[in-house]
């Protein structure tokens, strides 16, 4: 599974793919990491126009998961789209694109972490995401009960190239206009269609055993 990623470009990369998103006047600083519960960008549906939001990764888990425990650190990749636990966000009000750069995949015997982008230039592609606002729960001991904005991604089964470092699962990835089009405005018998692999050979690994990529890293 896909707990780690960065996002390295600017606004105007991810309208390429999407332009009709209001960024409210937001400046998006390079993250060369984002892991579990670090709060990244989003573009969200939820109000009538998609804008450009900042959330943390890790949607609210199910309450089978919670047993026992004291926090809910979240969930950051969701594949069982059929579970009434997911079902309830899968409208297009509760849709979002998570831009990203690179994604990684951990495999220690291929050298820790692998990442993964679609050249070595790394444009801004979409994962195709769910979220939820202002959502009360305890993330971490040590903030005590958060109200919080979250989001996750749909993962599917792996292409060939990911496969042969994480053979389980891939994030579910926007690479038109068209698809990122149908994943924030079609109702779910036709925006499920995307929760499927890329074609084999779409990605590149560009960089090995390292837990940040980005512009600093592009010799590598």
């Amino acid at each position: 599974m896909c707990n780690l990623y960065s996002h390295t470009m600017p606004v105007e990369a991810m309208r390429k793919l999407f332009a009709s998103f209001d960024d409210g006047g937001m400046n998006l600083p390079p993250q060369t990491g984002i892991f579990p519960d670090y709060e990244a960008p989003i573009v969200r549906n939820g109000d009538g126009v998609p804008r450009l939001a900042k959330a943390r990764w890790g949607m609210p888990s199910p309450a089978f998961a919670l047993e026992g425990r004291k926090t809910d650190p979240g969930v950051t990749n969701v594949r069982n789209t059929k579970s009434p636990h997911w079902r309830r966000w899968l409208g297009v009000e509760h849709r979002c694109l998570v831009p990203f750069t690179s994604f990684s995949e951990f495999n220690k015997a291929a050298g820790g972490d692998i990442w993964f982008a679609f050249d070595e230039s790394r444009p801004t592609a979409f994962f195709a995401g769910i979220w939820t606002p202002q959502w009360k729960s305890v993330r971490k001991l040590k903030e005590g009960e958060v109200e919080a904005d979250l989001y996750a991604f749909l993962t599917t089964e792996p292409n060939a190239e990911v496969k042969a470092i994480h053979p389980k699962a891939m994030p579910v990835i926007l690479t038109t206009a068209e698809q990122c089009a149908t994943w924030m405005t079609a109702d779910w018998p036709v925006a499920s269609y995307l929760q499927r692999p890329l074609p084999d050979d779409s990605l590149k690994i560009v960089a090995r055993g390292r837990k940040k990529d980005g512009p600093d890293d592009l010799s590598l």
